[in-house]
């Protein structure tokens, strides 16, 4: 045992994608290949699936503003793309990076071994009559790809219609993309059966779920109010969890706000998604790590099912019956697998879905206990896994700052119309005069009452007064550290003016600067800071 472990410690991997592949293919491939993780749970894996950009899947009802979200995320229409008031887009669109317009559909798309779509030929061509890729250059798009899906109905007629598996789709989806965005319509918010159902096939990767509550412009902030609240309840039944999914609200396309009482939130609130979209090229090589966890984990639980359903089998007779009683006790099954090997209870596969997929199986064809490939699996997870850790974290060091850029990402970037450009600390950013002028009278009332030595209060004269905001002492202690610009233990009627606008500042709601902006240092400062950067 000890000289086989010795073999295979001087793992090397150059780049995480290279080392994710190699563990894959080597160590946990052959365990899934063996005890037929694939016809029960997901496909194998392929490189392109390690190789490929970020993806964001958007999932919502028709009419939730799925595909104009996307526009809006791009500022640029796309091949295939239709928007309207009525169910428009009926099929699934992977929005990608191409170096000209053009439409791939579904069938040529599951041939290219360079994209990572090839596994989903197992839904068969009423799906992939419903599957295209539009390709387009667009700069956003060098970063992410985004996936559009139908938009979901309600009632048993159109789900039946479909011709494929909707749910499983999405759930094949939702493992391999790096965030999920599902979409709701603050005017007209209802959750309908089939909904429901997507959502809760989803469960299983609420870490990667975020939920955006669209349109929130056509309503008043107190209707705003319930349907937030009714959002969140419905959303608690549904996902029957006790965190809660992070919901941005706001109005995602580029016209006018309809009722623009509320446009500090939705402002604040789009510059938060956007953040949280522009980090996952940062955060690739993780999600992807901590996916190939998740399905080891899952691979390893299902090699102990098969093994243990396989062992209750008899030799000769009465294997049917035998067969029927243990998928009935399944559950029984589930809790011996759980104290035999210490094995979490939410590692297991669903227990309905589990039976019904070992109903259409021939348990006396299930392999037995083969103990390698269990071990390899169990190593891959205690070592080779901290070793890439390290490397996803080397890798990160030494690339630069990665994000998505380009169309809606950069409007709120920089100058006027960034986000808290001229608020709080940025007050007065533009202005020629002192903004803390404006208000420099009453603070000079306060400070004369202090009884001033040389024009200068102390420290703990000011403290006096300053404890008046209530703020706490971390707080004051920054304040006073930045306005104590020439750093002599006094503050001045400037210094002092300056430290009661950050107490108003900080009072209103806004973060202090690490650093204070030189339109805040008083310009009787302004040389002295000069020369102390000099």
């Amino acid at each position: 045992m000890f000289r086989s472990r010795d073999k295979k410690t001087p793992e090397q991997f150059q780049d995480v994608s290279q080392g994710l592949k190699k563990l894959y293919r080597t160590k946990l491939f052959p365990l899934e290949d063996t005890y037929q993780f694939h016809d029960f749970h997901s496909p194998s894996l392929e490189d392109a699936d390690f190789d490929n950009k970020p993806m964001v899947l958007l999932v919502g009802q028709y009419s939730t503003g799925k595909t104009t979200f996307i526009r809006h995320l791009m500022e640029q229409d796309f091949p295939g793309m239709r928007i309207g008031p009525e169910p428009t887009t009926d099929s699934f669109i992977a929005v990608m990076h191409g170096d000209q317009d053009g439409m791939i559909p579904g069938n040529a798309l599951v041939v290219d071994p360079k994209k990572p779509f090839r596994k989903l030929n197992a839904f068969g061509n009423a799906f992939l009559n419903r599957f295209m890729c539009a390709q387009m250059p667009n700069p956003v798009l060098e970063s992410i790809s985004i996936i559009d899906t139908p938009g979901i109905l309600s009632g048993e007629k159109q789900r039946i219609s479909r011709g494929y598996d909707f749910a499983a789709v999405l759930e094949w989806f939702a493992e391999r993309v790096d965030r999920i965005i599902l979409l709701f319509d603050a005017h007209k918010l209802d959750i309908s059966d089939e909904f429901s159902e997507v959502i809760r096939a989803l469960k299983n990767h609420e870490d990667k779920m975020r939920v955006v509550l669209n349109k929130a412009d056509q309503i008043n902030t107190q209707q705003l109010m319930r349907v937030y609240g009714a959002l969140m309840w419905s959303l608690g039944k549904i996902i029957n969890t006790p965190e809660v999914v992070r919901v941005y609200i706001g109005s995602f396309w580029a016209q006018p706000l309809l009722i623009a009482d509320n446009r500090k939130l939705f402002e604040a609130e789009e510059q938060d998604l956007f953040q949280d979209i522009q980090g996952l090229p940062r955060n690739a090589a993780i999600r992807k790590l901590n996916d190939l966890i998740k399905r080891a984990r899952l691979a390893k639980v299902h090699a102990y099912i098969i093994i243990s359903l396989k062992k209750e089998m008899p030799s000769v007779f009465g294997k049917e019956n035998k067969k029927k009683e243990l998928i009935a006790n399944l559950g029984e099954t589930y809790l011996k697998i759980e104290r035999e090997h210490q094995i979490s209870p939410g590692d297991f596969p669903k227990l309905k879905k589990m039976q019904e997929l070992l109903a259409g199986h021939d348990f006396s064809k299930f392999p037995t206990m083969k103990p390698k490939l269990l071990e390899a699996v169990e190593d891959m997870l205690a070592n080779d896994i901290a070793r890439l850790m390290t490397l996803v974290r080397q890798e990160e060091a030494a690339m630069p700052s990665q994000a998505v850029h380009g169309g809606a990402f950069e409007g709120t970037m920089s100058g006027p119309f960034g986000h808290g450009y001229g608020e709080g600390a940025g007050e007065g950013i533009d202005e020629l005069e002192w903004v803390v002028a404006r208000d420099k009278p009453s603070y000079d009332e306060i400070f004369y009452t202090l009884s001033p030595i040389n024009g200068k209060v102390s420290g703990a004269a000011a403290k006096k007064e300053m404890v008046k905001s209530k703020l706490p002492n971390t707080v004051l202690g920054k304040i006073w550290k930045l306005a104590d610009v020439d750093k002599d233990g006094y503050l001045d009627d400037d210094e002092f003016a300056l430290a009661n606008h950050l107490i108003r500042v900080k009072l209103e709601g806004h973060e202090l600067p690490g650093k204070l902006p030189e339109h805040l240092v008083p310009p009787s400062k302004r040389h002295q800071e000069i020369d102390m950067g000099e």
